[in-house]
């Protein structure tokens, strides 16, 4: 089978690390063109996702990896161009957005595929399977690392839209409504601003679900210098005790880890978005956007002293 045209818009770290190299090995695809206002990473390199469509040789579908601010806005003209999209997380800024997106992929007959990498650990798919049917006795939730690490000097995360400290932590989110076997809601978010922010820099978080009388409690910060925490702790009723360790690379079970493959997010991401288009069909998961929505919409705010 001739293999797929695709297009990066948007070259960050994420790209360079995960999507080129992803691509790279995936015979379904060839890297045909990218976009940034940096450097060029494929033969045929453009500025402007405009240009891109307007100059390159044919194109099938695109993978957008922008900051979360202008995604909509790109997928809908790629869209509207007959490709096929990808979206890094979050797919968009806002809940209505990605609707939008949802409707116009199905009457352009093109594939949409909302990524959540996190979602593609083999251990997180046997965390789901052990707790399917089971009731939840309490979760904690603790996604801790250090902002100046991960985007440094990124002004971006801290505008509206940005998303602050939810940007790592609706990979928490995707993962807990990928696992958790029922639905999850916010009860109580109690989330902390720098100042001259308009996103929060830490979150505590109370959920609930009817799969559970709870605690179900999630700590999101920033602020963590020391390496990073990412973890979540669940007991189910029946007295099973499940970790998943390392941002949903490993499983442990009633303090035995398990066996499982890592490191195969993207590629997995890549097979998945492959087989979509050969089926003909969009995969959209909202739940996490969901997530972070409702915290922003009922949290309380407590601004921070400046440094």
């Amino acid at each position: 089978m001739t293999p797929l045209r695709i297009g990066i818009v948007g070259l960050g770290k994420i790209a360079a690390d995960q999507h080129i190299p992803a691509i790279a090995d995936n015979a379904d695809f060839t890297l045909a063109a990218t976009v940034s206002r940096s450097g060029a990473r494929s033969p045929i390199h453009f500025t402007s996702h405009g240009d891109m469509m307007s100059a390159a040789e044919r194109l099938d579908a695109v993978a957008i990896a922008t900051p979360p601010g202008p995604r909509y806005a790109i997928a809908r003209d790629c869209i509207e161009a007959g490709l096929h999209v990808l979206l890094e997380k979050p797919p968009t800024v806002t809940l209505g957005e990605i609707d939008d997106l949802v409707e116009l992929a199905a009457r352009r007959g093109v594939s949409l595929f909302t990524t959540w990498h996190s979602q593609h650990n083999p251990a997180v798919a046997a965390a789901a399977r052990l707790l399917d049917g089971r009731r939840v006795a309490n979760m904690t939730i603790v996604w801790h690392e250090d902002v100046e690490k991960w985007h440094p000097g990124q002004r971006w995360i801290w505008e509206p839209g940005g998303f602050g400290v939810f940007d790592p932590g609706i990979n928490a989110f995707s993962i807990a409504s990928m696992i958790f076997p029922g639905a999850l809601f916010v009860r109580e978010a109690k989330l902390s601003y720098p100042a001259s922010s308009h996103t929060p820099i830490a979150a505590e978080i109370t959920l609930a679900s009817p799969a559970s009388e709870g605690p179900l409690r999630c700590s999101l910060d920033w602020r963590r210098s020391a390496g990073e925490e990412w973890t979540i702790l669940i007991g189910t009723e029946d007295g099973l005790q499940l970790e998943l360790l390392g941002g949903g690379s490993q499983l442990v079970v009633d303090g035995a880890p398990q066996a499982s493959a890592s490191g195969n997010e993207y590629p997995a991401i890549y097979r998945r978005f492959a087989e979509l288009i050969a089926q003909g069909e969009s995969e959209v998961d909202t739940v996490p956007l969901r997530l972070v929505a409702d915290c922003l919409l009922i949290g309380s705010r407590t601004m921070l002293a400046e440094d």
